[in-house]
């Protein structure tokens, strides 16, 4: 890879690892912001609005000579219009995966691209399909460790891919950083070609 041009507004190590897959530099620059949902606000509108704050907000704490292609994320798990964090505690994560079990969801993942000629934001909606979970199998996954910083409280690339019975949508997406909508909004800016290893 080249000398890091993108500047990723995240800690997650999975858009990282996603961002490498596909041969884009970058350097890791998390950013907090208020991720408060607003009052009647749809799942796809919140996460356009929480990437696009989260560029916005990295931006402005750059000097002049800092400022490269800051690119930010956003992504939720949300089943009939609401909106699931990530559970805090073993009560938590059963009652969001006890929801989601035998049941179609939505995950509506936002990237947002901020540079010094302007920006650009897509959203990926994906569904996917649990199958029915036992209470000792959402027990038994609580207990590995891996939901409690997952939207929705799971991982599509980790063990609740048993779960999984089908998904319609983008998989890197789900994962947190949809591959195909950030290329096409990276490839104007990076002079990308389709060999994934920069200009």
């Amino acid at each position: 890879m080249t000398e890091p041009r993108i500047l990723l507004a995240s800690a997650s190590p999975r858009r990282s690892e996603l961002l490498r897959q596909v041969g884009i530099a970058h350097s890791i620059r998390p950013v907090d912001i208020d991720e408060s949902v607003h009052v009647g606000e749809a799942p796809s509108a919140y996460v356009l609005r929480l990437a696009e704050a989260k560029a916005a907000a990295h931006w402005r704490q750059l000097a002049a000579a800092e400022r490269k292609q800051v690119l930010a994320a956003e992504n939720k798990v949300a089943l009939e219009g609401e909106i699931f964090g990530k559970p805090g505690s073993l009560d938590e994560a059963r009652a969001m995966l006890g929801r989601l079990s035998g049941r179609t969801h939505e995950v509506h993942t936002a990237v947002a691209v901020l540079h010094e000629r302007g920006a650009a934001a897509r959203v990926n909606s994906s569904t996917v399909t649990f199958r029915a979970l036992t209470p000792a199998e959402i027990d038994g996954y609580w207990h590995t460790g891996e939901p409690a910083d997952k939207a929705g409280g799971y991982a599509v690339q980790g063990r609740a891919a048993a779960f999984i019975s089908h998904i319609a949508g983008s998989y890197s997406g789900i994962m947190g950083l949809p591959l195909y909508e950030t290329w096409e909004l990276l490839a104007p800016v990076l002079g990308l070609t389709g060999r994934g290893d920069g200009p």
